[in-house]
């Protein structure tokens, strides 16, 4: 989901050519994979473990249940509001460094064992496109080894193009000037910092692994190990702005739940999280975009949610017909494309709201000229205001699949565009770190 300098630029323009595709990964295994010495520059984030794993954790908790703890604790109602506000707006990691609340507290919540408990960086990998992509530690996680994976993905990836949010508008002529070690905008002559406002993507994961068995994905290698907590996949979100120093309401980050596993198969822990980034973050939910790969309950309990609290939908299709589909995506075998469709018009889309169907193109496999027809057949028959992501497949060690020659993903975006139906091309970020849509398989190694 994520490329390399010069490859599309997911303009719906049917006179653009692709241009041809990059190395998947360079050969100098030294660039491959650059672990960073320091995995973060916020002095409130370290990259040691839980001192305790089994001490009561406040992160994950919104304001009203932070509340409910401190009364236990004797305190006023209102401290959890303080909390709150310390977590998820001023981005501390160590009750020490609350100081609205009394030094006495503090020692004394610290001395009964209570942390914060988000979850930390603990490896950053750097692409020469500027993407990075993260381990994370959580808080709970009882091996030290086990991570989940975060992309941050500077200027986005072209994903959110033509979804009616305010990312459509027109972007920056030149990226802020990065320092590489801290991804930060680098101080000029004179020492000030000038503060330039951020437009990112920051891809999130729900799941340790996945359960779906994609055959062209490499999380599917992982399997399924865990679901991740309502304050796992925030907390992702929120190591990552402390580390970018994000200004909420000023920079400009969209979120795609689009990581490893399936967000639908972790239904209440994914809203969890989206309500307390909501409530307590103070980020929009249009800034927010869920992908399935067809989840036929959970489409239908997200159908049902609130308009405030309900992201974007994006439906991983990636064939064009069911036969195809069940090979590479054995879950329509359960919920065919006829099922996952009717389900989704139950989704009461806002004004200019668009339905996102992702299609990874393989190549000889799901690439060609009559695939596309049939693509547009599809989305025409649904009825649905909705729009196409082209993907280029992203290759991986162990998958028997082959990425599509740009003649062929241009082709099949013409037939689209021909059709009326809007298709936009996804930039490939970081496929050099094994970044990019389909590769998170926590690598670290060549």
């Amino acid at each position: 989901m994520h490329g390399t300098d010069g490859f599309f630029r997911g303009e719906c323009n049917r006179w653009a050519k692709c241009s041809i595709l990059t190395p998947a990964v360079s050969k100098n295994r030294n660039q491959l994979v650059r672990l960073h010495p320091s995995c973060t520059t916020s002095k409130s984030q370290t990259c040691s473990p839980s001192r305790n794993p089994g001490s009561p954790a406040l992160f994950g908790m919104d304001a009203e249940a932070l509340a409910a703890r401190m009364v236990e604790a004797g305190e006023p109602a209102w401290r959890g509001s303080q909390l709150a506000k310390a977590f998820y707006r001023q981005y501390i990691t160590e009750l020490s460094e609350i100081t609205t609340l009394p030094k006495l507290l503090r020692q004394r919540l610290a001395a009964e064992g209570w942390q914060v408990g988000r979850p930390q960086i603990t490896q950053v990998f750097h692409s020469a496109d500027g993407t990075e992509r993260y381990l994370v530690q959580c808080q709970n996680a009882q091996a030290s080894t086990e991570t989940v994976e975060t992309v941050w993905m500077p200027e986005g990836d072209d994903g959110e193009t033509g979804d009616s949010s305010d990312a459509d508008s027109p972007k920056s002529s030149s990226a802020p000037d990065l320092d590489t070690e801290s991804r930060k905008p680098t101080s000029n002559a004179e020492g000030d910092l000038p503060r330039r406002r951020w437009h990112a993507t920051l891809c999130i994961s729900s799941q340790v692994g996945c359960a779906v068995n994609c055959q062209f994905c490499l999380t599917a290698k992982l399997g399924l190990q865990r679901n991740l907590t309502a304050g796992e996949i925030a907390g992702q979100v929120l190591a990552v702005f402390d580390r970018h120093a994000i200004e909420v309401g000023r920079d400009r980050v969209n979120l795609v739940f689009m990581g490893m596993g399936e967000p639908f198969l972790n239904y209440d822990n994914f809203m969890g999280a989206v309500r307390l980034l909501v409530r307590e973050v103070g980020l929009s939910p249009q800034r927010m975009t869920v992908s399935t790969s067809g989840i036929v309950p959970g489409i239908e309990r997200f159908a049902a949610e609130p308009p405030e609290f309900r992201p974007k939908l994006a439906i991983s299709l990636n064939a064009p017909n069911d036969a195809i589909r069940s090979e590479i995506m054995p879950i329509n075998r359960k919920w065919p494309i006829a099922a996952v469709v009717d389900a989704v018009r139950q989704v009461r889309l806002r004004p200019r709201e668009r339905i996102t169907f992702e299609y990874v193109l393989l190549g000889g496999v799901t690439d060609r000229p009559e695939h596309a027809a049939e693509v547009a057949r599809l989305v025409r028959r649904s009825g649905l205001p909705a729009k196409v992501n082209l993907i280029a497949w992203n290759p991986g060690p162990g998958i028997d699949y082959s990425t599509p020659q740009s003649e062929a993903v241009e082709a099949f975006r013409s037939t689209l565009i021909d059709a009326d139906i809007p298709a936009y091309l996804r930039k490939p970020r970081g496929r050099d770190i094994y970044a990019a849509c389909g590769q998170l398989k926590r690598t670290v190694e060549g």
